[in-house]
């Protein structure tokens, strides 16, 4: 080995060492900057609270639904004719027994008279009949033989009058003529279809509820409707029908719940439905946003002494959209976390709106401690 080679060699050692020398010091200047994770100030976790306070609270079970009328027919025609008369249109309100449209009647009318006429001679000779047989001067063959002439008299009368009848078609009951499905001159079949009427005063919601709500459940109760399709208008009903079977198929019961008249309401119109069972006035109130899910237990963190949060388990007693009536536990005017208490813990220490922050109190203190060591090396500079 030259004497170049070993200079090279004790250089590169030296160098070495000094670089290990160094990684030491700077783990363990790392080390001990970190410090101990025990040793560090708690972090406060930033929450919005609010003050429970009273008020009214309703139990409501919710459902969606699609008006129907319960008086919703179609009218047909009874006799085979032309028409000759229409008396209303679509959008026409009318009266039960309401003449709606008039068929041709001349052979009907024709029909009549004729039967009539001879009405009238059999019941003369029936009285005739009755007469001479009562004082015996007729067999009693011939004044039964009266009294059968009569009475196929009498029922072709009847026939004949109902087929006139059928000429006039007229409403079944009060309603809105929803549909004209004929116009004057056209030739009508034996139960064509002529008209649609619609009892608006018949309008139902029908819903489904599950079997377990059957207890809370009863003719009259109050029933909330309210219809998008008008502005989101809400309108109150009843519960009028409960229906005695359970569908086994889906563990439901139907309830229909009839509605009072109202401007806009239409069969077809989808409606949501609620049906208030319970309701409280003077009720704690919680708002649901409050609460967290562990376990399918409810919690809530109410806010202690020196920001502090306890964690409370809550049992409902009604709740609504927006709030739940716990059952005990809590207080009017306790503070109770509305947002952050995902990561909460019991005993958690929390900070609220307005409190000073911790990351902006260290950053003053680092720039008035740089301030301080500016003017120092400044005067030593003097």
């Amino acid at each position: 080995m030259t004497r170049s080679t070993a200079s090279c060699l004790i250089v590169i050692l030296l160098f070495t060492l000094l670089a290990c020398s160094g990684g030491e010091d700077d783990d363990r200047t790392w080390a001990e900057g970190a410090g101990d994770p025990d040793d560090r100030p708690e972090e406060a976790v930033p929450v919005d609270v609010v003050a429970l306070g009273r008020g009214t609270i309703e139990s409501a079970l919710r459902f969606s639904a699609t008006l129907e009328a319960e008086r919703d027919v179609r009218v047909f025609a009874e006799a085979q004719r032309r028409v000759v008369e229409l008396r209303v249109e679509e959008g026409d309100a009318v009266k039960a027994g309401a003449l709606l449209i008039r068929l041709q009647d001349d052979e009907q009318r024709s029909a009549l008279n004729k039967v009539e006429v001879e009405l009238r001679q059999a019941k003369r000779e029936f009285d005739r009949q009755k007469s001479l047989y009562d004082r015996q001067l007729v067999s009693e063959q011939a004044y039964n033989d009266a009294a059968l002439i009569y009475d196929q008299a009498e029922i072709a009368t009847e026939d004949a009058r109902r087929n006139l009848t059928y000429t006039e078609v007229r409403a079944p009951f009060a309603g809105i003529v929803t549909e004209r499905l004929v116009n004057v001159g056209d030739y009508v079949t034996l139960n064509q279809p002529l008209f649609r009427i619609v009892d608006f005063d018949s309008i139902v919601a029908r819903i489904y509820v599950p079997e377990k709500e059957l207890p809370f459940l009863a003719t009259g109760l109050d029933a909330r409707l309210t219809a998008e399709a008008i502005g989101g208008a809400s309108f109150v009903g009843t519960v009028d029908r409960i229906s005695p079977v359970v569908d086994p198929g889906t563990g439901t019961v139907k309830v229909t719940v009839a509605t009072p008249r109202q401007e806009g309401l239409r069969p077809g119109m989808y409606v949501e439905v609620e049906l208030v069972t319970a309701v409280h006035t003077d009720a704690l109130l919680l708002p649901k946003r409050a609460v967290v899910y562990d376990n399918d237990q409810l919690f809530v963190f109410r806010l202690g002494d020196e920001r502090r949060v306890e964690r409370i388990k809550i049992d409902p007693v009604l709740e609504d959209v927006r709030n739940i009536e716990p059952a005990g536990g809590l207080v009017e005017g306790d503070q109770i976390v509305v947002a952050g208490q995902a990561s909460l813990k019991d005993g958690a220490l929390v900070r609220l709106p307005g409190d000073p922050d911790p990351d902006d109190e260290k950053e003053d203190a680092d720039n008035e401690d740089g301030g301080d060591a500016g003017e120092t090396g400044d005067g030593d500079e003097s």
